[in-house]
């Protein structure tokens, strides 16, 4: 059990007034390494996946130390700039630090494409605090002289990997390079490929590393099944496992965009709460989705990676790869989606044989074996593509698979045979 507390990690009181309204009493283990070394002033390297706690820990002593050494505001200028890699993880970002700083009257900001910028440019008119930015817009920003980035005295980079994943890493170093030489810098990543490395060689010469987790490989408390199933019956699979109530809450991944309307659309016309979101759709759209799954009115969020990046949820109780990401890394990403903060949580993954390859980079990367399970549904409702009159003991209880399943074969195309569990719990407090 963590007896460790927020007070005891040197927080201020007003700090600590604001973590008790949330009921945030204990620190994740990357806070409770992070809170002290950036208070001292270190710069910071830290891997660890999402749901960790990373905006606390990075996020309270900024918080700190702006409230304690105050400078006047510089115009179009920020005292603290911190990048994100989409619009959902800058806009979660600074929702959390405007809960933590509510009694500490700090100004922020945030900067982000998609919307129009008049507004963003008159935030910026007299200064802020802290701005909050995605790289291509802040870039578009300086580029016409509405914000400038030499009063900068703390640099925080968030979940860099993906920053290199969407083709971000050039412009972050275009922006480090704007930056004062003299400042407090932070990186966070769940990866560290060769640019990510480069850019931390540019971002810092002596930091502190703070490893809370391997950075590969997926938390147990995730149960994780694959269900083999050919490509053109997923949507039929997907419609009868949602029909279990226990699915209470469940992010639907696919590859594309198109895809993701497809199957939005689907699940809207059978009657589900689904919403979808993706780089296509506005900010405002984007943000309409998310408010809604956050409060329950959108049971089934359809999400590509990217735009799921960022999405901070309590309660997921289910993740369903409808389809499998090319990059294995992604699977990593997606079902962290579920199990945070020590809840937890169940990872579906459909796959066609088309797939098996991608299936295959993710178990070497994960280290694991991943148990398959037979769908369970009759060939008559995959032909029919209807499952609403189907009873619903088809497909419902997958084995328990608590320990490594032994390596296993098939050869695609429908599978009968015994069903899949689709339970689990959900719920838990998300991590400060």
């Amino acid at each position: 059990m963590n007896t460790i507390t927020f007070d005891s990690l040197g927080l201020s009181e007003p700090l600590l007034r604001a973590l008790t309204a949330e009921n945030y009493t204990h620190p994740t283990p990357i806070q409770t390494r992070a809170i002290p070394a950036l208070l001292a002033g270190k710069d910071l390297l830290g891997i660890a996946q999402t749901g960790t706690g990373k905006t606390a820990a990075f996020g309270l002593p900024l918080l700190q130390k702006l409230a304690e050494h105050r400078t006047p505001a510089v115009p179009k200028s920020a005292r603290a700039l911190i990048l994100a890699p989409t619009r959902e993880l800058a806009v979660q970002i600074d929702e959390s630090l405007r809960v933590y700083g509510r009694h500490l009257n700090l100004r922020s900001t945030v900067i982000l494409g998609g919307v129009n910028q008049s507004k963003q440019i008159n935030a910026m008119r007299n200064g802020v605090d802290i701005l909050v930015a995605t790289p291509g817009r802040l870039l578009d920003l300086v580029k016409q002289h509405h914000v400038r980035l030499d009063a900068v005295s703390v640099l925080i980079v968030d979940e860099a990997d993906r920053m290199l994943d969407m083709g971000f890493i050039k412009d972050v170093r275009r922006i480090v390079a704007m930056l004062p030489k003299q400042r407090q810098s932070m990186l966070f990543s769940a990866t560290m490929p060769g640019e990510v490395l480069q850019l931390i060689g540019d971002m810092m010469k002596h930091y502190e590393r703070i490893e809370v987790s391997p950075p590969t490989v997926t938390a147990d408390r995730i149960e994780q099944h694959v269900i083999p199933i050919a490509q053109k019956d997923k949507r039929t699979l997907l419609a009868h496992l949602l029909r279990d109530d226990k699915l209470k809450r469940v992010i639907v991944f696919t590859r594309t965009k198109h895809v993701a309307n497809r199957v939005s659309d689907h699940l809207e016309r059978a009657g589900f709460k689904a919403d979808a979101i993706h780089g296509n759709k506005s900010q405002n759209a984007r943000q309409r989705a998310l408010e809604g799954f956050k409060s329950g009115d959108v049971r089934i969020l359809v999400a590509t990676d990217i735009a799921a990046r960022g999405v901070d949820v309590d309660g997921i109780t289910h993740v369903i790869n409808f389809e499998l990401p090319n990059e294995p890394e992604s699977y990593v990403h997606r079902i962290g989606r579920t199990a945070r903060a020590g809840a937890e949580g169940i990872a579906i993954s459909f796959c066609d044989p088309a797939e098996k390859p991608h299936l295959r980079a993710i178990e070497k990367l994960v280290k694991r074996t991943l148990p398959v399970v037979e769908h369970g549904l009759p060939p008559e409702a995959l032909t029919a593509g209807n499952v609403a009159e189907l009873p619903r003991s088809f497909g419902h209880k997958m084995p328990e698979n608590k320990h490594r399943q032994p390596k296993r074969q098939w050869r695609g195309g429908r599978s009968g045979g015994r069903g899949g569990r689709s339970g689990g719990n959900g719920g838990g407090q998300r991590a400060a």
